[in-house]
């Protein structure tokens, strides 16, 4: 006799699997458990038992710690909105309070330029003015001194065109003309 294969043959006192076309005794059938009527009304009170302990821990332990967290972070994230919103305005007054700053210095350089420009002006046009009142008097020294040469010169010359009219008469004609005669000819030829 064939010695039965202990990989595929049952311990003896164990339920068989029906194969093709068996039908089980409904003795030795078996139900999904939470459909087993005889299980039914304990199945509901431990499920009653286990809803009420669930929703007890829920509602006393957990829920408020997470009721909590949430109440801290909405705290803190209005908190740090409330923070933003100061720090904008704040940096919002920073910024209108540095326009007004750099447009005051802004109208404060322009009136000291202007009033540079105004003081170099003034201080300019009063050494022009000096320069010029300086340059008229040296003009006029000059002018002064020229007509004064010119004269002296024209005199000069006067004296020597009547010595060299008086020399030439002279050693032409052999005498000394007269001074009047001279002094005559020299007026002709100045006008």
């Amino acid at each position: 006799m064939a010695q039965p294969n202990p990989l595929t043959t049952p311990p003896p006192g164990t339920d068989t699997y029906a194969g093709k076309g068996e039908i089980l005794h409904p003795a030795e059938q078996h139900a999904f458990p939470p459909f087993e009527t005889h299980t039914f009304l304990a199945q509901i009170v431990w499920l009653a038992l286990a809803f009420g302990l669930l929703y007890y821990l829920m509602s006393k332990i957990a829920l408020p710690r997470i009721q909590g967290i949430l109440h801290d972070r909405a705290t803190r994230l209005s908190a740090d909105l409330d923070e933003a919103q100061r720090m904008k305005a704040e940096a919002d007054a920073a910024g209108a309070a540095y326009e007004k700053s750099l447009n005051e210095a802004q109208g404060k350089a322009r009136e000291i330029a202007q009033e540079t420009r105004n003081a170099l002006s003034a201080e300019a046009e009063t050494k022009r003015k000096s320069l010029e009142a300086e340059l008229n008097q040296r003009l006029a020294a000059s002018e002064t001194t020229i007509r004064g040469r010119t004269e002296q010169a024209m005199g000069n010359v006067r004296t020597i065109a009547g010595e060299t009219a008086t020399a030439i008469v002279e050693r032409l004609t052999g005498q000394a003309p007269d001074q009047a005669s001279v002094e005559r000819a020299l007026n002709a030829t100045a006008h």
